[in-house]
Parts: structure tokens; sequence; C-alpha cells
């Protein structure tokens, strides 16, 4: 859905007057709003202007904040029911929620580098095939907020375990690939951010059933999510998180150290 879209729509219209009615009687900004919610200032912009529909967790936030119980969820529930939620795959929105929230993550991706890494360049390729340009632009542009937890006061701990192959996946062209590993780099210099690859060489582990995150909330709540082809899901059921832990764990032993990819990643960017 584009962001004209949405802001022609009357019901995401109107969400955004009624929040930002409620932000103004309160005499705060966007600013004091943002960080009273755990967000930031150009969210509450995006959905008092319209550009933006809001999920179901924002609209709880908000009744709690300003005291008014079920308006804003009401009115949540009229977007959705009309049709009108943003151009995300179901689930997605919950899990995005708890991402902003999370004190530790574990990532596991053997095909692609994980989105929370990706530069906007390369999620525009990976983001393109079978998309409206209007919608891929809503979605890179949802997938940069997401990682400004990596650059928040606090960010949280992040294990990412790559498979080799998703490096040597001809993603757009040299330098668009050239520019992401640049980005990984980038990333696992930094100390609360570790990057293992599984060689290419590597046969029969259990990563080969597919992607998972991993994620442990502010409150000690563990959680899975799963990306899939239709709708994704948030699994959060402690004998399939212990499951999922597991796998983690024997994924992790089939990857290099974390200096020995460090070196692999830099060699890769060399040759590009």
């Amino acid at each position: 859905m584009t962001n004209g879209a949405l802001t022609r729509d009357p019901l995401v219209r109107a969400f955004g007057a009624v929040l930002r009615g409620h932000r103004e009687a309160a005499k705060l900004s966007r600013a004091a709003l943002a960080q009273a919610l755990g967000c930031t200032p150009q969210w509450i912009e995006k959905l008092e202007t319209a550009l933006r529909a809001p999920s179901e967790a924002t609209s709880e936030d908000l009744d709690t904040y300003f005291k008014t119980p079920g308006t804003f969820h009401r009115m949540w529930l009229e977007i959705r029911r009309a049709g009108k939620h943003a151009a995300l795959p179901p689930g997605f929105s919950g899990f995005v929620e708890l991402e902003t929230k999370a004190t530790m993550m574990y990532i596991f991706e053997n095909m692609v580098v994980t989105g929370l890494f990706q530069t906007p360049e390369y999620a525009h390729e990976v983001l393109r095939a079978g998309r409206k340009p209007e919608v891929i632009e809503g979605l890179i542009a949802t997938r940069m907020e997401r990682q400004k937890i990596l650059s928040r006061e606090n960010p949280p701990e992040i294990v990412l375990v790559l498979d080799e192959w998703a490096l040597r996946r001809p993603i757009g062209d040299a330098e668009t690939r050239k520019e992401q590993i640049r980005r990984l780099i980038e990333l696992a210099e930094q100390p609360n951010i570790s990057i293992q690859l599984v060689p290419s060489q590597t046969g029969t582990y259990a990563g080969l059933p597919g992607a998972f995150i991993l994620l442990r909330s502010d409150n000690g709540t563990d959680y899975v999510y799963l990306e899939g082809h239709v709708e994704d899901q948030v699994i959060d059921r402690p004998d399939k998180v212990q499951a999922f832990e597991v796998r983690f764990s024997l994924i992790r032993s089939a990857a290099m150290s974390a200096d020995d990819s460090l070196a692999l990643l830099r060699k890769v960017w060399e040759n590009l």
C-alpha cells in the first residue's frame, strides 16, 4: 500500500487526528511522546500525518498512556477491518514491536543477509520481486526504521550466524554486494554484535530447514520469529522456544569463529 493511499484513507487520517489532539492537549512534543512510548518522533509524525497505519501494539500503548480505555484500539480494529493496515506480512508487526524491546537476539539466516543488517540498496533487490515500487519503498522504510535499535543507547546483544552462500548469492550488482558486506564488517566490529559464518563447503547441518530469529524481550520472555511466504509467526511456547535454542546451538557449532568469520568477510569484500 502506498503512503499516498494511506493519506487519503479517512480511517487512518482520523486515527492520526485523534492522536495529535491527545498529544497537544497533554502539551507533549512528538519527541516527548515518542520517548514515553519507546519509539521514534518520526514514527509519531507518520501516524499523525497518516503516512503509516498504526499497529495493534501501538494502539494499545496509546490507550494506556492517555488513559483512553479502548479508544485507539477500536480505531485500529476499524482500520484492520477496512484492510488499511500497513503492507507487512501477517505476524510481522507483532515481531517488530518485540524487536524494539529486545535485549538479546540470536539470528540465523541461510539465504540472504538478515533484514536488520541490510543496506537500503540490498534490501531493494531482496524485496522487489513481485511487488509494486511504492510497496517496496514502504517495506524498505520499515526495515531502515527497525535498524535504529542498533544505534540506540542500550542496543541489544546480537549473534548472527549466516550461511556463507548468502554472501555469494548474486543479489544486485557488485557494488551493491560490496557495500552490503562492508556494512556487515562494520557491524561485526561493534562490541555487542557477533557475526559467524557457516562455510560454503559445509554439507548437511542443522540450518538447512531455514531461517529463524530468537529474541529475549526486556521483561525476560523468550520468543521465536519464523518468516513465511504468506504469513509470519511469533512463537512464545517455552518448549518450542527451547527446541529452537537447541537448534541454534547446533547451527552455531557448524560455524567459524567470529574472528575467522570477520577475516572471511574482509576477504570477500576485497575480491568484489
